[in-house]
């Protein structure tokens, strides 16, 4: 079976560029080139953005490779498969990395005992339930990395098939 996804590298100092495909390449197991363009939400920074296509889970082993880079911004998707969610990792230096479950039109999908938990914790006034359901679907780091999407608009994109 046979999942397919994207990588979106948001923003990356020249210097990470080659290092990103280092890691990308040692999870796919093939080479990876990415075409690097100017990243204008943040001068100096590059982006880039990978289809790749591989084994279920190649997602999380990406955002594995590359979580904890403090200079990099990146979301990586996969879509669904029999048996397996879709799923969307996002990380940005100052979050950290935020990981969901998606829908097939990429929406976030949170799971009933995360709303439940969010709701008794509202109910015993340890949590605001608005504050709660926007760290369960990621609000914070969509707002972070919005800016990064758009200057993206209009990027070549790349089609990667795993090895093996």
């Amino acid at each position: 079976m046979s999942a397919r996804g994207v990588l979106y590298v948001h923003s990356a100092p020249a210097a990470l560029c080659p290092h990103v495909e280092w890691a990308v390449a040692g999870v796919v197991g093939v080479p990876v080139k990415l075409d690097w363009g100017a990243q204008p939400a943040a001068p100096g920074n590059h982006r880039a953005e990978l289809n790749w296509q591989g084994a279920p889970g190649t997602s999380g082993a990406i955002a594995s490779a590359l979580n904890g880079w403090q200079r990099l911004r990146f979301e990586v998707t996969e879509e669904a498969t029999p048996g397996c969610d879709g799923v969307r990792y996002s990380y940005t230096p100052t979050l950290g990395i935020f990981t969901a479950v998606t829908s097939a039109s990429g929406e976030v999908l949170v799971p009933e005992a995360r709303l439940r938990n969010a709701m008794e914790r509202a109910a015993a006034q340890e949590a605001d339930l608005a504050q709660e359901l926007d760290r369960l679907t990621g609000r914070v780091w969509d707002e972070e990395l919005e800016p990064f999407r758009y200057a993206g608009d209009g990027a070549p994109v790349r089609w990667l098939h795993a090895a093996g």
